[in-house]
């Protein structure tokens, strides 16, 4: 089925103020998902849990794990042998009260990989597509702020045809705002763009998953995009749930940053404490001390008091036992050893607590069995640097 066909009619939310309401229905219950899947190849899904009614919910993990499987278990699209699934306490599938919704009866909009726009018709009449999918009663989406949410209004005239692969996408997910959905299905949308168009259509998804307060299933495998857009994750191991929480708590997991290799990481969150504008430097200040972070003239403004998330890699985290004085490195801050694993045959993760806030340090094992690294050890964790993400 192509994307236009999957783009259905419905009930919508609130939008934030700075485009006006979008939405203005009640979030209900979150998103409760029971799906159970079998299939001839020997996989099989077996999904139970409850997410948010609002922010960004990752579903990660390696290919094949049944990321998609249950994006379309969802969405009506695949049919689980067993399943329940309520949107805002709206029941979609009830298989014990003999209730199933088909996909163009349940208010979801849907986002792939490839933006499947009709090439025969515009900008405008792509969105006026999605438009036509909701009886005029039941609109409660202004197309007007849809497109300018997304920044699409100086397209609306052209083809597809003539568009990038991140103005596509762009439309796309405008043309599924259009249809006023409860929920917003995207399975890998930045996974056939490259480096370029992804750096370009990252800050439009930040600026969706702030300003939409409906919630949104974002599927991916690339732990940068969970990092930069997600609030909650669920990460899926061979069809199986193998955690889900906060994205915070969940990448400073040390039994799940096992195996990220380069991409193991930590999100710390606090607020601009200060602002260098000589050294083009952002102070983040947050419950484990301060953080020094590049901020470039061609960043987007901040003002000191701002809430500011900032990742931090593991492999940028080093541990001395004492407080180096003549270094290059601005970030030394006192932790306090919490726990280590293994990470392959010559690297160890260590996990740090700063007043309640966690780091990793991805460090040899020579290095750790050099300081008689141990949990209780009070050491400085020299931070390399901070990527500002929002």
């Amino acid at each position: 089925m192509s994307a236009p066909d999957t783009l259905i009619s419905g009930a919508a939310d609130a939008r934030a103020e700075s485009v006006g309401a979008l939405f203005d229905s009640n979030q209900g219950d979150g998103l409760a998902l029971r799906v159970a899947l079998s299939h001839g190849t020997g996989f099989s899904l077996d999904v139970d849990v409850r997410l948010p009614g609002q922010g960004v919910s990752a579903i990660f993990g390696p290919s094949g794990c049944g990321k998609t499987t249950l994006l379309r278990c969802v969405a009506g699209l695949t049919r689980p042998d067993k399943g329940h699934v309520a949107v805002g306490g709206q029941v979609w599938q009830d298989d014990a009260a003999g209730i199933w919704l088909p996909t163009h009866r349940r208010p979801l909009g849907m986002v792939f990989q490839e933006a499947s726009l009709f090439a025969h018709l515009t900008v405008q009449g792509n969105l006026d597509y999605g438009l036509r999918r909701v009886p005029k009663a039941e609109r409660r989406v202004s197309l007007a702020q849809a497109i300018e949410l997304l920044g699409i209004g100086h397209l609306l005239a052209r083809r597809p045809a003539g568009l990038s692969g991140g103005e596509r996408q762009r439309v796309a997910i405008a043309r599924a705002l259009a249809t006023s959905p409860r929920l917003l299905l995207m399975d890998e949308p930045l996974a056939s763009l490259d480096a370029a168009r992804k750096t370009e259509l990252l800050p439009w998804f930040e600026l969706l998953a702030r300003e939409l307060r409906i919630p949104i299933l974002y599927v991916t495998h690339a732990l940068d995009e969970v990092a930069r857009l997600a609030d909650h994750m669920l990460l899926l191991d061979a069809g199986r749930v193998r955690a889900h929480g906060p994205a915070a708590q969940m990448m400073a997991r040390l039994d799940l940053a096992r195996g990220h290799g380069d991409a193991a990481g930590v999100l710390v969150e606090g607020h601009v404490g200060a602002i260098d504008t000589d050294d083009h430097l952002l102070h983040l200040r947050f419950a484990g001390g301060e953080l020094l972070c590049v901020h470039t003239p061609d960043a987007p403004q901040r003002a000191l008091g701002q809430p500011l998330r900032v990742r931090v890699l593991a492999r940028d985290v080093s541990l001395a036992l004492s407080a180096a004085q003549d270094t290059s490195i601005l970030n030394v801050l006192p932790a306090t050893v919490q726990a280590l694993a293994e990470d392959g045959p010559a690297q160890m993760l260590v996990s740090l607590d700063l007043n309640g806030c966690t780091l990793l340090a991805r460090i040899t094992r020579k290095s750790a069995t050099a300081l008689q690294l141990r949990p209780g050890l009070h050491v400085y964790a020299q931070v390399k640097g901070a990527a500002v993400l929002d």
